[in-house]
């Protein structure tokens, strides 16, 4: 018995470590610049070497404190640069936002500055290399995202022959409704979209479907509007969507900076043709598959 429940826990853990590899694998990174976005769990991640002061064989305390000491500004500056260059929407990067607005810089540069280092090597000849990451939602998420998206008073629904309940909010968690949608897959391998904080999704009539005026600040906030993945089989196994999502097929990608999918028609009206699909809408429990 004692065997049993050992190789039962073995394979689930296997079978855990083995979906981790595999969303790690379709997780959608952005390389800008000097760093990458991981748009699939929302962070910022750079890197940065120091070098010591003097090239020689052995080194002492200060001069590996001189080298993290570099290697961490550079992180840092390589930090500032993907952070700005990040696009919030279709018409404005986070540059576009902060440069406008000295208190918001000096929000984004603390935040950048309180970026927590998650890799740290010391190389043999001396070298420091430290990767530091920051995360895209919480504070950042608050600061950027454009005021137009406001918090959504909960959404009831109502049964034939009972009314309305105004005491709660009455919409389950997703996994709880039968037959109803849990979330929204968009498969736009092949059309180029670009990922942004605030996305849009529109019909072929240019009618939006998905976007600010959806969401929930309090879920766009904690987890973004969307996540982006670069592999379908693996979106639909991602605990954001639920047990029973939407997949639709996304037929191009609009805007100058490509982060606007156009859906068809009548994926469109499946998508809003029942009030209990706006509770997860709500909640930001959208995915969009690109390459």
């Amino acid at each position: 018995m004692k065997f049993r429940l050992m190789w039962m826990i073995a394979v689930a853990v296997c079978l855990l470590f083995g979906y981790a590899v595999a969303d790690e694998k379709a997780t959608y990174f952005e390389i800008l610049g000097p760093g990458r976005i991981d748009w699939c769990s929302g962070a910022f991640l750079t890197k940065g070497i120091g070098e010591p002061p003097a090239k020689k064989i052995v080194h002492n305390d200060h001069d590996r404190k001189k080298a993290l000491n570099s290697s961490r500004t550079q992180a840092l500056k390589n930090m500032v640069a993907l952070v700005m260059a990040t696009r919030i929407n279709a018409d404005s990067s986070v540059r576009d936002i902060a440069s406008k607005n000295d208190h918001v810089m000096a929000k984004v540069e603390s935040l950048i500055n309180a970026s927590k280092v998650v890799k740290q090597e010391y190389l043999s000849d001396g070298t420091v290399e430290i990767q530091i990451r920051m995360n895209m939602y919480g504070g950042f998420s608050q600061l950027i995202l454009p005021k137009e998206i406001e918090q959504i008073e909960a959404i009831k629904t109502v049964s034939a022959g009972k009314p309305e309940n105004t005491a709660t909010d009455s919409v389950p968690a997703p996994e709880a409704v039968a037959n109803h949608f849990t979330g929204l897959v968009v498969d736009a391998i092949g059309t180029q979209a670009l990922p942004a904080m605030v996305p849009a999704i529109i019909n072929e009539n240019g009618k939006q479907v998905y976007g600010p005026a959806f969401v929930s600040r309090e879920f766009a906030v904690q987890q973004g509007l969307c996540r982006y993945m670069t592999n379908t089989e693996s979106a639909l196994k991602n605990p954001i969507i639920g047990k029973n999502p939407l997949v639709v097929k996304g037929l191009r990608a609009e805007g100058t900076d490509r982060s606007t999918v156009v859906i068809s028609n009548t994926d469109a009206s499946r998508l809003l043709s029942k009030s209990e699909n706006l509770a997860f809408l709500k909640q930001c429990r959208v995915i969009i598959v690109t390459d």
